[in-house]
């Protein structure tokens, strides 16, 4: 892994929550986008070299709208760079990690993701992303 990517946070509105972390970066976001296959809304934000995903549920059977009505809003996953997502996936894999999703899919911020079920990972729900050359 070369680096977090970034960290996704579930919210319940959007917009609202665009205008909170506007605030608090001092600078809008530079990204919204919708993922349909996810069934989310997304917005990154940077500061320095850092990013946040900010995800808001499209509909209630998404998995972020799930994850609020568990868990409520807050961080829902922290996502990883890698250079070679499926030899990382089936390194991981060898290792004893639960891979979600065995095959790379799109996701947002022009990457393909697989992730990791956080039974394996302490909890945590984590995201390898590799670039979209």
């Amino acid at each position: 892994m070369n680096k977090i990517e970034h960290i996704g946070i579930a919210v319940k509105d959007l917009e609202k929550s665009n205008k909170l972390f506007a605030a608090l970066f001092g600078k809008p976001n530079y990204k919204i986008e919708e993922v349909t296959s996810e069934g989310v809304k997304t917005a990154f934000f940077k500061s320095g070299p850092n990013k946040i995903e900010l995800l808001q549920a499209t509909h209630s059977e998404s998995p972020i709208a799930k994850f609020i009505e568990k868990k409520g809003e807050g961080i829902h996953h922290i996502a990883f760079a890698v250079s070679d997502i499926v030899s990382e996936t089936k390194r991981l894999q060898k290792e004893g990690f639960v891979v979600l999703n065995e095959t790379p899919k799109k996701g947002a911020d022009n990457k393909v993701v697989v992730f990791l079920h956080p039974k394996s990972t302490n909890g945590v729900l984590v995201e390898l992303c590799q670039e979209i050359e």
